[in-house]
């Protein structure tokens, strides 16, 4: 069975979500919970570069993440995606709308 570990960090302007294995429809309950809820008040950063498979219901989850950022103010940055997390963000046709960034220094140049 598939599994995801999330680790949260906070930072000064931000929340950082370390994910690590698979994000699809079996494991994303908790993330799903987390981002929802801390997208409102912050920006959030989820670190997808320990993520090994991403299905349309993870995509799901990020795209409405993203989307609520924009409706709250806030930024949803994606930090460097593991190749096949960049290959499932990709099919989306979205992959250069996401703010795509290498560290979390980044998100105070792009807030």
């Amino acid at each position: 069975m598939d599994q995801l570990t999330m680790r949260e960090k906070i930072g000064p302007n931000y929340v950082l979500l370390e994910l690590s294995g698979a994000l699809n429809a079996y494991t994303l309950t908790e993330f799903q919970e987390k981002i929802y809820r801390t997208i409102i008040d912050a920006n959030v950063v989820i670190d997808l570069s320990h993520v090994i498979q991403i299905d349309s219901a993870g995509l799901g989850v990020i795209m409405a993440a993203f989307n609520d950022g924009i409706d709250s103010n806030t930024k949803l940055f994606i930090m460097g995606p593991s190749e096949n997390a960049r290959k499932a963000l990709e099919k989306t046709g979205f992959f250069d709308t996401f703010n795509i960034i290498h560290s979390v220094t980044e998100v105070s140049d792009a807030s």
